[in-house]
């Protein structure tokens, strides 16, 4: 029985000294929120973020809910310290609500990372009557 509870105790030690090795993303903020935009502008927003943890981090993938948002990754490691941004493009041709998720992957402690946009698009005509 000895035996056993220390090879638990060794392998739980191995696996929180791993962890706190991992990379970890702090995104200064999950929600980009447009507010009221014009149809046809400007549908570039930026999320920051930083790797808060020991080893650089590698995003793999980033995945848009819609094809009306396109993501860009950064395509290099983000040093342990350094900050980063993921921009997304949304089609501010489409009038209405905004309300989409972009899914992070990456090697950080928490692998999949859910970020959102938000606010509406209005038509021009509605935005000169306010």
């Amino acid at each position: 029985m000895k035996k056993i509870m220390m090879i638990l105790c060794v392998c739980f030690l191995g696996i929180t000294l791993n962890a706190q090795d991992k990379a970890q993303i702090k995104f200064k903020s999950e929600v980009v929120d447009y507010g009221e935009i014009a149809k046809g502008s400007d549908g570039v927003r930026q999320f920051e973020f930083t790797n808060t943890g020991k080893s650089p981090l590698i995003i793999s993938r980033v995945y848009s809910s819609c094809g009306c948002t396109i993501p860009k990754k950064p395509e290099k490691p983000i040093a342990p310290g350094e900050s980063g941004v993921i921009e997304v493009k949304y089609d501010t041709k489409r009038v209405g609500p905004i309300r989409k998720t972009i899914t992070v992957y990456s090697n950080a402690e928490e692998a999949t990372k859910a970020i959102k946009i938000k606010g509406t698009v209005l038509d021009k005509s509605v935005l000169e009557k306010n």
